[in-house]
């Protein structure tokens, strides 16, 4: 998933971040704050080496309740040391506390009113080192972030929301296109080298039509793969069932993942003006989250400016709006290339602004090039190293 970079007329300054020796740090900023009483548990974890949804199915079974009774802000995935706060339901504090799991350390509990839900964050601080650069790549780096902080980020969905075989959406897709049977072949089919060698050889199992071998080689931990293939053991060729085997929670993750290609599409295009509104754009409010047509460009420019209002995309939906004029022709080109129009979803869709504000910027040197920053929930800090970078990073944490 490569896209065109902002910064492209400057020069990055290459060098890599070793995520196994904690280089890469990311702290929820919470909405609010756990008042001290009510039936949900907030605890705050740090985590390392473990994704929000694996962390959430551990400490699920390990005080045995439903991961559904388990709400998050926003996801964290492995490659990265996160503290973030999940709420629980039905559950005692005090075994909360005394929780134990390999790469999950408790650092808070209290009580609070509600679940926690997505978006239920001010936003994310991050801490970044890049190594194998030396204390002269500070001023290269520097350039970059000072356009990043005039324009604006391009607010791409970083390369790991489509996983690690990169195909997150295109499952999407083939759900949001009702092909039940390319979704079953690409979910527990097609060998990927990213993957271990039992997996590969599970898929490979399963694209040879022994079924039986391939639920025997699936690894316990892959239950949703291994479910599929029950499935079809007991029901051949019934892939509809198959697919619905899967838990709705994972199909509508594929169906947001296409939802995000798409925004990319849409965006990569888009690049050139991206901070300039355009008769017939959306104009996304920051701070708000909601959107109002232009008419009249040349008076939202200042705003525009001071990015407190930028261009939006579509994540495409039965329900979304999208753009008038010419943004909105490009969006509707975007989604008649995939033969689709916006009824052919199930989810209702959003906007979702073009670019984000980067604050609370700080650089310096210790043994490699150290960046902090902070960011708006739901926006990818790979978003910004990608451009200081300028090499693709593709295995870093949603930093939502």
């Amino acid at each position: 998933m490569l896209f065109p970079y902002l910064t492209a007329d400057l020069p990055g300054i290459g060098g890599k971040i070793r995520v196994q020796d904690a280089d890469f740090y990311v702290e929820e900023i919470p909405l609010y704050r756990p008042c001290g009483h009510g039936e949900h548990v907030y605890v705050t974890i740090e985590k390392v080496g473990i994704a929000t949804f694996q962390a959430i199915r551990q400490i699920a079974a390990k005080l045995g309740i439903d991961p559904r009774d388990v709400g998050c802000a926003g996801l964290k995935d492995a490659h990265a040391v996160a503290v973030q706060t999940l709420s629980l339901g039905n559950v005692d504090p005090e075994r909360v506390a005394k929780l134990e799991l390999p790469g999950i350390r408790v650092l808070d509990v209290a009580r609070h009113t509600n679940k926690l839900k997505m978006g239920h964050l001010r936003g994310n601080r991050f801490v970044v080192r890049i190594r194998e650069v030396t204390e002269q790549d500070l001023a290269r780096a520097r350039a970059v972030l000072d356009v990043l902080q005039r324009r604006g980020v391009p607010n791409y969905f970083g390369a790991q929301r489509f996983g690690v075989r990169g195909d997150t959406h295109l499952l999407g897709r083939d759900l949001v296109r009702g092909d039940a049977q390319a979704f079953v072949r690409r979910f527990v089919g097609m060998p990927h080298p990213a993957e271990s060698p039992r997996v590969r050889e599970a898929r490979r199992l399963y694209q040879e039509g022994n079924l039986s071998a391939s639920l025997r080689t699936w690894p316990r931990s892959m239950e949703h793969e291994r479910r599929v293939v029950r499935t079809l053991i007991a029901h051949p060729a019934d892939w509809e069932r198959a697919v619905r085997s899967i838990p709705s929670r994972m199909r509508k993750f594929f169906v947001s993942a296409y939802q995000s290609a798409l925004f990319n599409r849409v965006l990569a295009r888009r690049l050139p003006t991206f901070d300039r509104l355009q008769p017939g754009d959306l104009a996304w409010i920051h701070g708000k989250g909601v959107v109002f047509l232009v008419q009249n460009p040349e008076a939202e420019r200042p705003r525009a400016e001071r990015l407190e209002i930028s261009p939006s995309g579509p994540l495409y939906g039965r329900k979304v709006t999208l753009a008038q004029g010419e943004p909105g022709d490009l969006e509707r080109q975007v989604l008649a290339e995939e033969g689709l129009v916006c009824a052919s979803f199930r989810a209702r869709g959003a906007r979702r602004p073009l670019r984000f504000p980067l604050q609370d910027v700080r650089l310096w040197y210790d043994e490699g090039v150290v960046i902090a920053f902070t960011l708006p929930p739901g926006c990818y800090a790979t978003a910004v190293l990608d451009e200081v970078i300028k090499g693709r990073i593709a295995t870093l944490s949603e930093l939502s």
